[in-house]
């Protein structure tokens, strides 16, 4: 991947209940990003669908499909005749009452060339995802790749500095988030912003900590809660690519879907590391605390 520039497209799109429609959709967009030059497109958390997790409800279990399956036949055709490496994110029914949120990475031949499956679970109000996903057990492995080694994580593992960390460590050249996550209508406007700017932030971190390039890509638009407990979630969209300095190389609106299309320079993060060797100077002799829940 070094001495290389990879062009990247960023698909920030909104969903509807018509799972078939939002496939289109994302079938449309994927050709789109491949005829601007794209060589790698990345796609939103759970793509598919709606964002379900907003109620506990059993029967959107049927949701759930295997892998391989419907889905990674349709999206390994559409990277194959596109020739792109495409970044896709699953809900993977792995066997009866076992399932996963799973990115699945396809080559530009059209096969898997690797999945993850999502380590970091969340369960706040309207994001009720312990509920439906088993955490990974894959562990933080880059997904190697006909452009490289590519640090897949999902959303909200986008808040832990050791997933990052422990996929730098084993060789990621990219680190690549699926997102959905946004506001609720009680929270004030400042609030919006001060949850905005965090979420930003500490991805940019990742990047600045590991000396990586980050994608990040996030889905937009209002999603009703089924239950009607909330008003909903506004997803905040802010699609973004930084640089291993953290510098915002491209970012989308919060309010609207766009492709967004980027040159990422990949021997820059070479470059980088060695003006700040991070990696260099940790104190790994001191870390054994690290894996403890709390030190007491």
């Amino acid at each position: 991947m070094n001495n290389k520039i990879i062009k990247a497209g960023l698909i920030q799109q909104s969903n509807t209940a018509d799972i078939e429609a939002n496939k289109k959709k994302l079938a449309n967009n994927i050709c789109d990003c491949a005829q601007k030059g794209a060589q790698l497109v990345v796609l939103q958390e759970l793509h598919n669908s709606l964002y379900f997790c907003q109620t506990e409800n059993t029967e959107l279990f049927n949701l759930a499909e295997t892998i391989p399956g419907d889905s990674t036949h349709f999206y390994s055709n559409i990277a194959r005749e596109n020739n792109v490496v495409l970044v896709t994110s699953l809900f993977e029914k792995r066997a009866p009452g076992l399932y996963h949120n799973t990115a699945v990475v396809f080559d530009s031949d059209g096969s898997i060339a690797g999945k993850y499956r999502k380590m970091h679970i969340p369960d706040d109000p309207a994001y009720y995802e312990k509920f439906y996903f088993t955490p990974g057990d894959l562990g933080f492995n880059p997904i190697e790749t006909s452009i490289g080694k590519l640090g897949i994580l999902v959303c909200w593992d986008q808040w832990y500095p050791e997933a990052a960390r422990l996929m730098a460590l084993k060789g990621a050249e990219i680190l690549i988030y699926p997102t959905a996550i946004g506001w609720e209508s009680s929270d004030t406007l400042e609030e919006q912003q001060r949850q905005l700017n965090a979420w930003i932030i500490s991805q940019r971190g990742h990047a600045v900590a590991n000396g990586l390039p980050v994608i990040s890509v996030n889905r937009v638009g209002h999603e009703p809660d089924p239950s009607k407990q909330t008003n909903g979630i506004q997803f905040w969209g802010n699609s973004f690519a930084a640089g291993p300095q953290g510098e915002i190389l491209i970012s989308g609106p919060n309010d609207e879907e766009i492709n967004l299309i980027i040159d990422i320079d990949m021997k820059r993060s070479e470059n980088v590391r060695r003006w700040w060797p991070f990696l260099r100077d940790r104190r790994i002799d001191e870390y054994q605390n690290i894996s403890k829940r709390f030190i007491d």
